[in-house]
């Protein structure tokens, strides 16, 4: 009795799906993988520009568009499932979802898509403290956004980490260690303008602010401890100074030691940069009313290290007259 001989074209098919299985490990569904190389290098565009991990990222476009094969990815390009929320103005679409005709956003292409649902996480307080996990962390990123009511899914952590330990999608992590956190510098005219705008009523001293740049919106910018910050204006909010800035949202609140709810007040010192951890040879000497989130705002030092520099407990305020130390 004769092998049978396979014809050619099997053989070749075969000897492609062992490159698959290299890949993507031992997964074989071949709209999943088709997704995967289509949207790749997009989700690791956003993962360098966001910091949101492409693992994540992918993962969530898998799950939420069925592959790409669902009515709202393939008639509306949303591959997210982000709903329209009241801020949106773009296209709309309508599809019976936990309610009937609930509307959701309506993209031009699926990038759109991608770049809209980085925006909807670092532009939304809740999602904040995401951002402050490793870019490798996907399991930690994946309960992170159920607990921050992405989804009402109880599983939905699950399924994420399986698509990215079924197809090794958290390899493309590794692309995106680069930082993220500075302000970006079309946003900034280094010489500083030829008008400053007149500084706010402060009840402290700020003849040691140098001036260095102005704002797209004509907003003075100044440096303090190597650190630039801005003051705030009426109507200022955490986002609206993070789209100035071209920068996110979470930053605002991280560079300041703002809580997720704070309210930004005019004359308010707001860093645009990342705070240090000691002001070199400075001690401050706490006036009655005094909190540590004013004497941290005021020398540009993080307020964890402020606690650490004066052995205080997190959260205890210095009694007047109190010698801080800022480094």
């Amino acid at each position: 009795m004769h092998p049978i001989k396979r014809p050619k074209l099997i053989l070749t098919y075969l000897i492609i799906l062992a490159g698959i299985h290299g890949l993507f490990g031992q997964s074989t569904n071949p709209d999943i993988i088709a997704y995967i190389r289509q949207y790749k290098d997009i989700a690791i565009h956003e993962m360098k520009k966001y910091k949101i991990p492409s693992s994540i990222t992918l993962a969530q476009g898998i799950l939420e568009s069925g592959a790409g094969k669902s009515l709202l990815a393939t008639e509306a390009r949303n591959h997210f499932g982000i709903k329209c929320h009241k801020e949106w103005t773009g296209k709309t679409f309508h599809m019976d979802d936990e309610a009937k005709n609930e509307c959701f956003r309506k993209y031009k292409d699926p990038e759109e898509s991608y770049r809209d649902h980085s925006l909807f996480l670092t532009q939304r307080p809740r999602y904040a403290s995401l951002f402050e996990l490793e870019i490798t962390d996907y399991k930690a990123w994946a309960h992170g956004l159920k607990s921050a009511g992405y989804a009402t899914n109880p599983r939905y952590p699950e399924l994420l980490i399986r698509y990215i330990e079924e197809y090794e999608l958290y390899k493309f992590d590794k692309q995106g260690r680069s930082d993220a956190d500075e302000i970006t510098q079309d946003s900034i005219t280094e010489t500083p303008p030829g008008k400053i705008e007149p500084l706010p009523v402060l009840p402290y001293p700020t003849t040691g602010f140098a001036v260095v740049g102005v704002s797209d919106k004509d907003r003075t910018i100044y440096i303090n401890n190597k650190v630039r910050f801005i003051f705030a204006r009426d109507g200022d909010t955490p986002l609206g100074i993070a789209r100035e800035f071209r920068i996110y949202a979470y930053q605002i609140f991280r560079y300041n030691d703002l809580d997720k709810d704070a309210i930004i007040n005019p004359g308010d010192i707001i860093y645009i940069q990342a705070k240090k951890n000691k002001a070199k040879g400075k001690t401050h000497s706490a006036s009655q009313g005094e909190t540590m989130h004013f004497i941290a705002q005021l020398y540009g030092v993080k307020m964890s290290s402020l606690y650490k520099l004066n052995k205080m407990r997190p959260g205890t305020e210095p009694k007047t007259g109190k010698r801080i130390r800022l480094y």
